[in-house]
């Protein structure tokens, strides 16, 4: 990697009117478009700019990049406990040989994240939709795009999307890579509203991207490829490894010990979750696997009797794909709310309630572990008293990583005023 250009000259850069001058660069009208019952989020202290005068955005960052190579993990991500069920999370890894996650990389694509200027009318970012304080998921049932539409689905949480070994994203898994995924927003007509040669011509006219691009490539040409790569790796980057849970694991030497640092009623919902069926677990382990707790393919998990939304199948044609959806890490599942690839669940009661009594048997449900059959061919409930459900609501509250919510290095970058 040659040496980098000093990131000292890109801060406090003011890139003023470009959010003002967007309406006419673009074509569009200069309000903002919305669905019937869905509202723009709004800085409540923000005081509306008077007529004439520009909106400023500035980019911060700081004099030595933040550190993202190399992280180390805990030493419960490198070691197998419990045969797969417990796989050593680092063999999960879907970073390619050929975009290692360095600090410049991830530096330029925590830029790219955040900049508005990569969307149609500059109002809307990576970051609109996977928000840090809420597990880099989205607390709206759908996001909003550009002009005010809705997403199709929920917006998915990307803590640990690293250790999800298939490598494929979205709820369909519709991109082969995670390099691929992060191009598609920007030129879906909902979300960001581009194409990819305006979005490479929007970083080409901004003036902090030279040294970003020269530090992390070598030079500073503007190419898809490159802003892909900067960008997952950015994404990569994004890993929960602080949270209660894992300071308690560090103290036990298997994670189906009692965890010190826990309450009874902590204890006994991580049973009911990381243990299997025979050991007193419910069999959660069967889609939420090791300590990523992530799933290593595409899962049912019985929340309609009949297709509604198809999911992986509609990207393989295949009918065992059928209703199918990527599982997402339960890290930091308590801040990302709703729940589900509809955003159905409000609260993580109500996603605990539906495995209680609510499973329905569709025809790719999976026949063995949490779903035991009727005589009749629907599903057994679990019927979980009300104590056994609060001791799973507080154990998936032990996966928060709240140091991960407000780490700087994942933060938007720029201050817009």
């Amino acid at each position: 990697m040659p040496s980098s250009t000093p990131l000292a000259d890109l801060c406090r850069l003011t890139c003023a009117a470009l959010l003002l001058a967007a309406p006419l660069a673009c074509g569009e009208a200069t309000e903002t478009l919305t669905d019937a019952g869905v509202t723009p989020e709004v800085d409540a202290g923000a005081e509306t700019p008077d007529a004439g005068v520009e909106p400023t955005v500035e980019l911060v960052l700081p004099d030595t990049p933040y550190h993202y190579e190399d992280e180390l993990l805990p030493a419960h991500f490198r070691v197998d406990t419990f045969q797969a069920h417990s796989r050593a999370v680092y063999l999960d890894d879907n970073t390619p040989d050929d975009n290692p996650i360095t600090n410049a990389g991830a530096t330029l694509g925590r830029v790219l994240f955040y900049d508005q200027n990569l969307s149609q009318n500059r109002t809307i970012s990576c970051g609109s939709c996977h928000k840090q304080a809420f597990g880099f998921s989205d607390d709206r049932v759908l996001s909003v795009g550009f002009e005010g539409g809705n997403t199709r689905r929920h917006s998915m949480g990307l803590t640990n999307a690293r250790f999800y070994a298939p490598g494929r994203f979205f709820w369909d898994q519709r991109a082969a890579t995670l390099e691929d995924q992060v191009l598609m927003p920007m030129q879906d007509p909902v979300e960001m509203g581009m194409t990819l040669d305006q979005v490479v011509a929007r970083v080409e006219e901004a003036e902090y991207y030279p040294a970003l691009f020269e530090a992390a490539f070598g030079d500073a040409a503007v190419t898809t490829d490159r802003i892909s790569k900067a960008l997952a790796q950015f994404v990569r980057s994004i890993l929960s490894t602080k949270s209660k849970y894992d300071v308690g694991r560090a103290m036990v030497g298997d994670r189906f010990e009692d965890f010190p640092n826990f309450t009874q009623e902590e204890n006994l919902g991580k049973k009911m979750v990381v243990a299997p069926p025979p050991m007193g677990g419910l069999g959660c382990l069967l889609c939420h696997t090791g300590e990523a707790f992530i799933a290593v393919q595409a899962m049912n998990n019985g929340l309609d009797l009949e297709t509604t939304d198809p999911g992986y199948g509609e990207v393989t044609g295949a009918a065992l794909d059928d209703a199918t959806f990527k599982v997402p890490s339960l890290r930091n599942v308590a801040v990302r709310a709703p729940y589900m690839h509809d955003g159905r669940f409000a609260t993580l009661e109500e996603v605990v309630e539906h495995y209680s009594t609510g499973i329905q048997a569709h025809p790719n449900l999976p026949l063995t572990g949490f779903f035991p059959r009727t005589a009749d061919g629907s599903v057994q409930p679990l019927n979980l008293s009300v104590y056994r459900k609060s001791c799973l609501v507080a154990f998936l509250k032990t996966l928060t990583d709240e140091e991960l919510l407000t780490d700087p290095r994942f933060s938007d970058p720029f201050v817009r005023q």
